[in-house]
């Protein structure tokens, strides 16, 4: 079965799902057998998600974390079965403390779906709240 290969326009619609908050849009990407790697958490590997309802959980929690979480100054590249996108990651945390910060998404790609999203953040303190 041939597959649509995965575009830098994939990536960007891709993106542009993130910014809608839209969970179901971001799973019509994903493989069937997805993997979510985290910018932070307790493993080496930040927390990882295996399998769409684990997948769909994580990055439903983005938005429970940072309600206004958006992701910004997109540039992305796909080589093959690999990608990257680069952005600018914005949000409010509950102590009203923003988030504002660079980063990148390692993708790996089979049948034309995202199965390997790996997602890396600058460590960079929130900041102050706005006034």
């Amino acid at each position: 079965m041939s597959h649509a290969p995965i575009t830098e326009a994939t990536l960007a619609a891709f993106s542009d799902a993130w910014n809608r908050h839209d969970v179901d849009g971001l799973m019509q990407f994903m493989s069937d057998d997805c993997v979510f790697m985290t910018a932070g958490g307790p493993d080496v590997c930040g927390a990882r998600h295996v399998g769409p309802e684990a997948v769909r959980k994580a990055f439903a929690g983005a938005w429970a974390a940072l309600p206004d979480a958006h992701w910004s100054n997109g540039v992305h590249f796909v080589q093959g079965d690999f990608g990257v996108s680069q952005w600018t990651f914005t949000g409010t945390a509950a102590d009203g403390s923003r988030v504002e910060t660079d980063g990148v998404d390692i993708f790996t790609f089979k049948n034309g779906k995202i199965s390997v999203k790996n997602a890396f953040r600058k460590a960079r303190p929130n900041l102050p709240a706005s006034k």
